[in-house]
């Protein structure tokens, strides 16, 4: 679909889907078109319903204040979780899995089908909330029946191992979903994407494909990750003091690069961060990691290491506050200080939306004294997100009937679409959609047909689904324009001003004289109002609202959130 025909079919204001027609695939992304994270989609066939993926969105600190993580929104399917025959992980990425257990908070004994890697990555973290899932561990080339759905799992290459697209296959046509892929043709493990088997599938007939959207604007082909590791044997080499690398938590083959680095160059390696320790240690036990005996220390012991014999492999690649890295830069860590001398090297890309967490970071180790080496001036890491020139391959290998782009802000999408239509398939078979929107696979077309109620769901503490807009916006107010308290005591009669006004504020002004020259404008607008018989008290606290925000635009160009309270005696 073109976008101006899809921006006309937005702009009719798709309404409640109606039933699925009889022999019909229905498609609803809850989660992963928009943004990145927060992967999820729906299949529903014969009144039995398939989730693939189910993963979390990091928040914007700036935008969503004091959120921990964002869900999707599980109400579309919360009445139906009786016909959902499983949940299909495509890799053990948080975006891909970090929400499964705030669903099966709901209902426990939903399957979870995944590879080996991958579900003892999610089996680690639901151990945590002491849940034991019912699991169907599977591997590329082998195929599963689950309800009306047949299941085929297909190799793909990614920046964490055991990735796997899924095939599925109903009487309404073969649907493709890739998850997150590359072409990597010289990958560490040997893993490559399963193009062979991909090109089988295009001959008997895609009908439908959904395909990583991340790096469609980016051309050309993927650096080989085998590139990494030269460089980083350098930088290790000419380092004189402590190393420290920033990475994912999941990204084994970059530990293993760190890990190969640190042997060639006489140092201990330390892991930081406890969502890495624990990673790394299932990494190990599958043996995708390999780890030489006493090559890795606990931080304790790093700590009596001399500096050039050290490297301390991080969390906290993409800035987050709390991480491992994060904590470093601000001084708060409880063991380890950034000297001078010290060498950081963030090994990963920038996830969109983080690039101000990232550079704040980055900024604050470059004032303690640190030398920090990024992508930007160094080749220390390779995205793990097919770019344009790989999707037009797979686009070309699989033929697909229709198009559903996934996995991506706007532009990626508009991006892929623009590759999709460029590949031959028919405008009007590429499906552009949001979250919430429902696409049917009938005949073997794929059209939009409705929308669901689809919101972000917001993880604050142990609150989940408490913070909605409102209160976000409320947030930002006292973040950008502090907080004024405004207390007056009138007579319950006359509505005359008898004590006060007393006004407080935080995050405004730190001079106690400051709003002097507003209160006797409250008094004066009091006054007025109870000649004109108001004695309403929310109506005098709109009167105080009103007069406090006038005056404080006006001298000070800001608008604080006011509170005011209006006492009667």
């Amino acid at each position: 679909m073109t976008a101006a025909n899809f921006d006309a079919v937005r702009g009719a204001n798709l309404g409640t889907p109606p039933p699925l027609p009889e022999g019909g695939l229905r498609i609803i992304p809850l989660g992963g078109l928009g943004a990145i994270g927060r992967n999820m989609t729906v299949f529903e066939f014969g009144g039995k319903l398939l989730v693939v993926d189910c993963g979390v969105l990091f928040p914007d600190t700036a935008d969503q204040p004091g959120v921990d993580l964002i869900l999707p929104d599980f109400a579309p399917i919360l009445d139906r979780l009786e016909d959902v025959q499983a949940i299909v992980l495509t890799h053990g990425h948080e975006d891909h899995i970090g929400a499964v257990p705030y669903l099966l908070a709901h209902k426990s004994d939903i399957p979870l089908v995944g590879s080996q890697f991958t579900l003892a990555l999610i089996e680690a973290k639901l151990a945590e909330r002491r849940i034991t899932p019912y699991t169907l561990t599977v591997a590329e080339g082998q195929r599963e029946r689950l309800g009306p759905f047949e299941l085929e799992f297909f190799a793909v290459n990614h920046s964490i191992p055991d990735a796997l697209a899924v095939a599925i296959r109903t009487e309404a046509g073969l649907v493709l979903h890739t998850g997150d892929f590359k072409m990597d043709q010289l990958p560490l493990d040997g893993r490559i994407t399963d193009l062979a088997g991909f090109a089988r599938l295009g001959a008997e007939g895609v009908d439908l494909l959904l395909s990583d959207s991340t790096n469609a604007e980016i051309p050309g082909f993927v650096t080989p990750e085998k590139e990494i590791g030269p460089v980083l044997g350098s930088i290790f080499h000419k380092a004189k003091g402590r190393i420290i690398v920033a990475s994912f938590a999941s990204h084994v083959h970059r530990v293993q690069q760190v890990l190969d680095a640190a042997e060639e160059n006489g140092r201990k390696v330390a892991l930081i961060g406890r969502s890495m320790v624990r990673n790394m240690g299932i990494a190990r036990d599958l043996g995708l990691l390999r780890v030489k005996a006493h090559q890795v220390v606990n931080l304790e012991d790093a700590a009596n290491l001399p500096p050039d014999e050290i490297v301390l492999m991080s969390t906290g690649s993409q800035g987050e506050p709390m991480s491992a890295l994060g904590r470093m830069a601000t001084g708060d860590h409880r063991h380890i200080t950034i000297a001078p001398g010290d060498t950081v090297v963030l090994a990963s890309s920038l996830v969109p939306g983080n690039e101000t967490s990232v550079y704040r970071v980055i900024n604050q180790l470059a004032r303690a004294g640190a030398t920090v080496i990024h992508k930007d001036v160094a080749k220390v890491h390779v995205s793990g997100h097919a770019p344009a020139g790989e999707l037009l391959y797979l686009l070309n290998v699989v033929k697909p009937s229709n198009l559903m782009p996934v996995h991506g802000e706007w532009r990626h999408l508009r991006a892929h679409a623009r590759l999709g239509v460029e590949s031959g398939v028919q405008a009007d078979r590429v499906v552009l959609c949001e979250d919430g929107d429902v696409v049917d696979l009938v005949e073997g077309h794929a059209k939009l047909v409705g929308h669901v109620k689809s919101r972000y769901v917001y993880v604050d503490g142990l609150a989940i689904g408490d913070v909605g807009e409102s209160l976000l916006t409320e947030r930002r107010v006292l973040g950008d324009g502090g907080f004024i308290a405004v207390t007056v005591v009138v007579d319950s009669v006359t509505g005359k001003v008898v004590g006060g006004p007393m006004l407080s504020a935080k995050g405004f002004s730190e001079d106690p004289a400051a709003f002097d020259p507003a209160l006797p404008l409250v008094t004066d607008a009091l006054d007025k109002a109870a000649l004109e018989g108001v004695t309403d008290s929310h109506q005098l606290q709109q009167i105080v609202r009103r007069v406090v925000g006038r005056w404080v635009n006006e001298a000070y160009r800001r608008r604080p959130m006011i509170v005011p309270t209006v006492l009667e005696v």
